[in-house]
């Protein structure tokens, strides 16, 4: 079970953002069943069959909606989450982690405040990722030393 942080509980409900292609597309599923279970608002961009379809067209509506601010944070999946790692961090704003384990999922947040996750359904299993989305969504960013770091990688968007 998520434990949700202090701000969460104040109020400020996370609104997630989810897309997978053909490859993500039955993890994309599951992780939809745990959001529903953990009661978090989320939109689910597709796709809505099996058929083969281009990553970068399903990243980019996560991807754009979690930097516009429409959603607090994203979740996309493909066979490998590389494809769609790398699409959703061609956006402005966009700190999107490839994690496949659950050290990487709380270091993403805390210290990077990634804001979008990627994962790979050929890569790992439901139980895991499951794992990692819990870990993710319940981590806020640590601020402090990282923040200059951050700042200094929202300089290289401009």
């Amino acid at each position: 079970m998520m434990n949700l942080s202090a701000k969460q509980k104040r109020g400020n409900k996370l609104k997630i953002a989810i897309s997978s292609d053909h490859g993500g597309n039955n993890l994309r599923k599951e992780i939809i069943q745990q959001l529903e279970e953990l009661g978090l608002s989320y939109e689910d961009f597709g796709p809505k069959s099996n058929d083969s379809v281009d990553y970068p067209d399903y990243a980019m509506p996560v991807s754009e909606g979690v930097a516009s601010g429409k959603f607090n944070r994203g979740i996309l999946i493909c066979g490998t989450g590389i494809g769609m790692s790398i699409a959703a961090n061609k956006v402005k704003g966009i700190r999107c982690a490839l994690v496949h384990d659950v050290f990487s999922a709380k270091a993403t947040r805390c210290h990077n405040d990634s804001n979008i996750l990627a994962m790979g359904e050929r890569v790992i299993g439901a139980g895991l990722a499951r794992e990692i989305v819990a870990t993710w969504l319940a981590q806020d960013f640590e601020g402090g030393r990282h923040e200059r770091r951050i700042e200094k990688i929202t300089a290289l968007e401009n």
